[in-house]
């Protein structure tokens, strides 16, 4: 379970407060993947950050008593100046893992050949997602975090394997996708909920929240 109690986010612009959540409480049960939609502008990134644990709440309280990844894309645990072996061992031990599957299971998913022993600040945006995603598909979470502005990969073969290995995995995890699109919540989201105005507005259904959505960005 995740769950917001009385959370509230907001950021100084230089001009004026932008507020991203105004005292919000909500709930994400395992089993019942979330989608969130939400325009660009905002605060998809922020909200899927504070989720994950990578930001703090200006006020309420966020609990976590399962395990949360970090957000699909996101490169903070790793090193530029180390390669993907360096970097896929030492992400394996830090959550207790065995180096050597974590290691052979990148190595395997991103296809990255001699690159993989090359430091990752040598590689483009496009090899950097692959490794990223490759490395929270080697890990055990029980709730998977993607927000859709986060970089992705052209690699065909990549997307298939990975979206393979993705969608088992859904079968007996949850997963909370942060999106402007409604057809992207399509594939994950069993419930959804739309962020608007500092308010996140819960829904049964991605129907009903669509209907919410697309009255608030045409008025």
């Amino acid at each position: 379970m995740l769950e917001f109690d009385n959370v509230s986010k907001s950021f100084w612009t230089g001009t004026q407060r932008k507020v991203i959540l105004d005292r919000v409480s909500m709930r994400v049960e395992l089993g019942n993947s979330l989608g969130i939609l939400a325009p660009n502008g905002t605060g998809k990134t922020t909200l899927i950050n504070m989720m994950s644990g990578l930001e703090k709440p200006d006020e309420g309280t966020i609990n976590r008593d399962c395990k949360v990844s970090f957000p699909l894309g996101f490169m903070g645990g790793v090193v530029g100046r180390h390669s993907a072996v360096e970097n896929s061992r030492y992400i394996a031990r830090l959550y207790g893992l065995d180096p050597d599957y974590v290691e052979a299971f990148c190595r395997w998913l991103c296809g990255l050949g001699e690159y993989f022993e090359q430091p990752l600040g040598t590689y483009s945006s496009g090899m950097r997602a692959r490794f990223s995603f490759a490395l929270l598909l080697a890990l055990d979470f029980d709730m998977y975090l993607i927000d859709e502005g986060m970089p992705a990969s052209t690699d065909v073969e990549f997307n298939r394997k990975a979206g393979d290995i993705l969608r088992e995995r859904l079968r007996t995890t949850t997963v909370v996708i942060v999106s402007h699109q409604p057809q992207t919540l399509e594939r994950f989201a069993r419930s959804a909920a739309v962020l608007h105005n500092g308010q996140l507005h819960m829904f049964d259904t991605l129907e009903e929240a669509k209907q919410l959505y697309d009255y608030q960005t045409q008025s």
